[in-house]
């Protein structure tokens, strides 16, 4: 487990998002990403959430829609990494896994891929 305050880990999300192929985040429309210290359970089981309707789910979206959102857990992440190095690496594996989600990857599909 590591120590680290909102403001760094909110500028390690920032930087790893920067890092993301831009061929992945083109597509997003209407997402926010936020970060959160613990999912409302309390726990420190789940790193990030995937809170909307994805691409494959989608009927009729249109304007005025409250944008989705991806989720990250600043608590589980500290919980689970040793370092900083594996924290952005965590980070970012959270990041894809849960963008894959609004393109309507399911887990199954991550997993087989190694992104779960």
């Amino acid at each position: 487990m590591i120590e680290m305050d909102a403001d760094a880990f909110d500028a390690i999300v920032s930087d790893e998002l920067d890092r993301l192929p831009e061929d992945m985040v083109a597509g997003l429309d209407n997402v926010v990403f936020v970060v959160e210290d613990r999912p409302e359970d309390g726990s420190l089981d789940l790193l990030g959430l995937y809170d909307g309707l994805s691409l494959t789910e989608r009927d009729r979206y249109g304007m005025g829609e409250l944008p989705d959102r991806i989720i990250v857990y600043r608590e589980p992440h500290l919980d689970v990494c040793a370092d900083e190095d594996e924290l952005r690496g965590e980070v970012h594996t959270t990041l894809v896994h849960e963008i894959a989600h609004f393109y309507g990857i399911d887990d199954d599909r991550l997993h087989e891929l190694g992104w779960a």
